[in-house]
């Protein structure tokens, strides 16, 4: 009578609960009116190699009396202590890029962290941040597509801040997000009777004053998911 898969009943597995999971890199703070860039780093206390060790290899070095034994034991205490300082060492340098490529983000994006709205977005590529900081652009890739950011609007993967820019009829350049937030809003607020076409919304986003060609809001369409106007349209 007893059920001999008794784990079937749980969703997933504990490994995938714990991916699923996000927990922030950074937290970006108003402190009135001051933005504060925080690294979490949980509870990992600071690192440091014991006095102990360092004590050690004073202690060998003293005797060593040009003894085999003895030189050798001073070479193996001062290879761990460098390997240890090392470690030490990169895990500084870490936080340090980590730290100043976030800064660097919250400069460019200061009006979002304001108001946490994404139409404050400014157009951002990773390579404004590499020349702002000194990073290789890999470097800012690899930290933009694995970190998020705790805000007091909430959690944003970095990648979310940054974006292709197009120039309005103002002359000012708007974020390619800014346009795709307007075209899901057309495309939500549109007769389903009657779906714009691609032209439509290249005249609708024309007369907003962001001079866009058809082509690209087809490719906008398709990065959003939206279907072509005869497939949106019921009866």
């Amino acid at each position: 009578h007893l059920n001999q898969k008794p784990a079937n009943g749980f969703v997933g597995s504990v490994y995938e609960n714990q991916k699923s999971t996000i927990i922030p890199d950074f937290t970006v703070e108003n402190r009135d009116g001051e933005l504060v860039v925080s690294l979490n780093t949980g509870d990992i206390p600071e690192l440091h190699v014991s006095k102990d060790y360092q004590s050690m290899l004073n202690e060998y070095t003293a005797k060593t009396n040009n003894s085999p034994q003895a030189k050798e034991t001073v070479r193996f205490i001062k290879q761990r202590l460098d390997a240890a300082q090392g470690f030490i060492d990169a895990i500084r340098q870490r936080n340090e890029t980590l730290s100043r490529t976030m800064e660097a983000i919250v400069r460019r994006q200061r009006e979002f962290f304001y108001e946490g709205d994404d139409s404050c977005l400014k157009p951002m590529i990773l390579q404004a941040i590499a020349d702002e900081t000194g990073y290789d652009v890999s470097t800012i890739s690899r930290v933009s597509n694995s970190k998020y950011v705790q805000t007091q609007f909430g959690i944003y993967p970095l990648k979310h801040f940054f974006s292709e820019g197009l120039t309005n009829s103002q002359g000012e350049e708007v974020s390619t997000r800014e346009i795709k937030t307007f075209l899901t809003e057309l495309v939500d607020a549109e007769d389903k009777t009657h779906p714009l076409t691609d032209d439509e919304l290249v005249e609708r986003l024309n007369q907003r004053g962001y001079k866009i060609a058809r082509r690209t809001i087809a490719k906008y369409r398709e990065q959003l998911d939206i279907p072509v106007a005869r497939i949106r349209k019921s009866l």
